[in-house]
């Protein structure tokens, strides 16, 4: 026990367990900020994956019924490439089949028909054999035997092409 004789206030007393003590809660309290950024930066990652894989699925949602209607598009272009110019059925079948490509196109269907020269595009196009021609560079398209299709920038299904050697 301490007299008032002894006691000296000038005297300053070492206050170190506070000073410990209050520094470990600053620490405490920096680790839980910082832990609370990672949590909020996850959160965020999270939320904007969950936006990429929504407008993903919106934007190929229709990718399977579109891959079906491909046979659909390669059986009328083959009617109209066997029915002769005068059949009055053939400008209802060009008509019908301009439709489907425009219901296609608005649900983001491309066509992809390379022409006779036009350069070999290996991302678009499948060399399914190789041919000389007349007037058609090395690397070009020589024939189209089917055509290819792009959904949003995705291939659904390749041209398939001859290329000149």
């Amino acid at each position: 026990m301490t007299t008032e004789a002894d006691f000296d206030p000038h005297q300053t007393q070492p206050l170190e367990p506070e000073i410990d003590e209050v520094e470990a809660l600053k620490a405490e309290i920096e680790q839980l900020k910082a832990q609370s950024l990672i949590e909020r930066a996850d959160l965020d990652n999270q939320r904007k994956r969950l936006a990429r894989d929504i407008d993903m699925a919106r934007r190929f949602a229709n990718e399977k019924l579109l891959a079906d209607l491909l046979p659909v598009f390669d059986s009328m272009d083959a009617g109209l490439a066997a029915a002769p110019a005068d059949d009055p059925l053939r400008a209802g079948l060009e008509l019908t089949l301009k439709q489907l490509h425009t219901v296609a196109e608005r649900n983001g269907l491309v066509e992809v028909a390379p022409k006779p020269g036009d350069a070999f595009n290996p991302e678009h196009h499948n060399a399914v054999s190789q041919q000389p021609a007349d007037g058609i560079p090395s690397g070009a398209v020589v024939q189209a035997f089917q055509k290819g299709y792009v959904l949003n920038d995705r291939l659904l299904r390749p041209a398939m092409v001859v290329v000149a050697p």
